[in-house]
């Protein structure tokens, strides 16, 4: 029979380093001569991403430590490998330099030079291009601060030396892909203040006899104005389908959906389905759908797997039971590769057979708990103050051997996802089932501008990001008190990156909550600018779009950085940040509770050196889970099994 017990204060088998070991992440996936390779992010490695191969059941690695496959384009990185041959070329982390490893006696050469300064000169999406190349976004840096940099596409000899210039149409760039004929090339390209999920160029260019690309016309986007563009149209994955003719993923209606897109300009949906089947592209080389010939097309929706018939214009579901998929996916005979999860299954890869919807594991599953341990999402919908649906998934506390005392409600957290265009799926989640099984609830908002509902959705957020998203999670989180679901004197909100700025903004702004904790966020809206200075390249014109243009006539930016309303603070905030990190850099957290310093209210800042942003290390994540349940512990009066949080006052 279980015990009686106060929420928060349950005694769980789901310890920190549990969740730091379900962490092996695997990235990048492919299948090269019929055997599938992927890239592999290891926390008991320090985060360090090895390649690996499966072949008929067997795996191997195939590069080990020290290399390092991961590169810091845009600072989020890239498809950092690609086999030509019986050569392998990756990205190294340490020197962001491009090298060969010989896949028949292992030795390792280094293909591109080494830069004037450290990663001064960085390579990503790498494609295979004319005989004896490697093509290949560069980035290069071209002064001190964080936004000085440039991109332009490159041609890597794998021979060595420098590599040879291509094009530079945009200031952001995918590589480029050759055509089956080998006599044309496309890329996609968008410049600042733009998104790539805003608007983005199809752009397409002859290959010259000696190599080099002629002049590039847009087929599609572009935006308002630029030749051959056809309005605000984002495009995230090309594929040509024969020689005069692309597949692409663009949403001109308001969903990625496959397109085709011929060289004179007609560009036709393959679907009349909407739903959407892309995302945004944050990482070099994503990939959302392959063609499987004879008119099918796999496809990752926002619920999971499914195939597209262009017969029929019909999208057909497969293997339902895996919800959440990342956005790489490879054609491996009469199925696809690609990796996945589920309510009761962690991130792997897997192998989905299209013909019956067979589903094979090619990857361990992740160590989980007993199955009684861990919360089944409930899939769930509210109703925003203008109307809209915010869809949500609730993680209810959850352990065989407790339960709560009768007439109290759980404590429960809030959980804001990053991007802002990222979203929640309904998978099993060993970071939330920590708290669940402590009693703890979870609930895990897909606030107004996450993305997998349709372009209407996603800019619901355009210039009111610090309020839609505020509004919505304090939304469902009073939705749920006023159920009796949760103790409204025990709401925290907690995220990280974007979702740690949400949560920031959140306690600072509404009364809803009575703790918050953010990971690496944005804490001062107009210093996060390319007038400010304190980001990456990457994102330095985002704000405008989500906040409003500049100059701030209205004072919007400071009206909704929680570094500037300190006064309405309204309960303790702990902030979790990496020392290295160039996206949300410590600068900002460190200003944030310097002012805090004297007010009163709880408050602790847990740095971590050698973190970039988001957490690689296995003792990065152990620490900081534990100090999150040590904090909620302390705000809210519960015991806990972790060591207690300095809070500074």
């Amino acid at each position: 029979m279980p015990t009686i017990t106060p929420y928060g204060s349950w005694k769980s088998p789901i310890g920190a380093r549990d969740v730091a070991a379900a962490g092996v992440t695997p990235q990048w996936v492919d299948v090269v001569d019929g055997a599938v390779w992927w890239a592999e992010s290891r926390p008991d490695e320090n985060g360090r991403v090895a390649l690996m191969r499966w072949v008929d059941g067997v795996v191997d690695e195939v590069l080990p430590a020290p290399w390092n496959a991961r590169n810091r384009v845009h600072e989020y990185g890239g498809r950092p490998w690609l086999v030509v041959g019986d050569t392998l070329v990756f990205t190294h982390w340490d020197d962001q330099r491009l090298y060969a490893r010989d896949l028949r006696d292992g030795s390792v050469t280094p293909l591109t030079p080494e830069p004037d300064q450290p990663q001064g000169a960085r390579f990503s999406d790498l494609r295979p291009g004319l005989s004896g190349e490697v093509w290949a976004v560069r980035e290069t840096v071209t002064g001190t601060g964080r936004a000085d940099v440039a991109r332009d596409l490159v041609a890597v000899s794998l021979a060595g030396g420098r590599p040879r210039r291509l094009a530079a149409t945009h200031h952001f760039l995918t590589a480029p892909q050759l055509s089956p004929c080998g006599r044309r090339v496309a890329w996609l390209g968008w410049d600042h203040p733009a998104m790539p999920w805003d608007t983005t160029s199809l752009c397409v260019a002859e290959v010259e006899a000696d190599g080099t690309f002629g002049p590039h016309r847009v087929l599609l986007g572009g935006g308002p104005g630029n030749t051959g563009g056809t309005g605000e149209v984002s495009v995230c994955q090309l594929d040509w389908d024969g020689p005069d003719a692309l597949i692409v993923l663009a949403d001109p209606d308001g969903w990625w959906v496959p397109h085709r897109v011929t060289l004179d300009g007609a560009v036709s949906p393959l679907t009349t389905v909407e739903a959407e089947m892309g995302g945004p592209l944050w990482k070099l080389g994503s990939r959302w759908t392959v063609p499987l010939g004879g008119g099918r097309h796999a496809v990752l929706t926002a619920h999971g797997l499914g195939v597209v018939d262009e017969a029929s214009g019909t999208l057909i579901p497969v293997a339902e039971e895996l919800t959440a998929w990342t956005p790489t996916l490879a054609q491996h005979g009469d199925g696809v590769v690609g990796i996945a999860a589920g309510p009761r299954r962690g991130t792997g890869v897997v192998r989905v057979d299209l013909r019956d919807g067979t589903v094979t594991d090619l990857t361990d599953p992740p160590l989980a708990p007993p199955a009684d341990y861990l919360p089944v999402p409930q899939v769930r919908s509210f109703t925003a103050e203008d109307g809209s649906t915010i869809p949500a998934y609730v993680y209810p506390p959850t352990n065989p051997d407790h339960v709560g005392p009768d007439g109290e409600k759980p404590p429960y957290l809030v959980h804001v996802h990053g991007g802002p265009t990222g979203r929640n799926h309904a998978v099993l989640d060993l970071d939330f089932a920590f708290f669940t099984s402590r009693g703890i609830g979870v609930v895990a908002v897909d606030y107004g501008g996450s993305t997998g509902y349709g372009r209407r959705y996603r800019e619901r957020l355009r210039g009111q990001w610090g309020v839609v998203d505020v509004t919505d999670c304090a939304t469902v989180a009073q939705t749920l008190v006023d159920e009796g679901v949760a103790d409204p004197e025990r709401l925290a909100i907690r995220g990280g990156s974007a979702g740690g700025f949400t949560a920031a903004a959140s306690i600072t702004s509404v009364r809803t909550y009575r703790a918050a904790m953010a990971k690496y966020p944005i804490l001062d809206l107009m210093s996060w600018t390319s007038d400010g200075g304190e980001t990456h390249d990457f994102e330095s014109h985002y704000v405008k779009g989500l906040v409003g243009p500049l100059p701030d006539v209205d004072g919007r930016y400071t009206a909704r950085s929680p570094v500037h309303n300190l006064d309405t603070l309204a309960g303790p905030v702990l902030l979790l940040q990496g020392l290295e990190d160039e996206i949300c850099p410590p600068e900002q957290a460190e200003r944030f509770v310097a002012a805090l310093h004297g007010s009163g209210t709880s408050h602790a800042l847990v740095a971590f050196a050698g973190e970039q942003h988001g957490f690689r290390k296995a003792t990065t994540i152990v620490t900081a889970l534990e100090t999150e349940l040590a904090f909620y512990g302390q705000v809210f009066g519960f015991p806990t099994d972790v060591p207690p949080v300095r809070l500074r006052y």
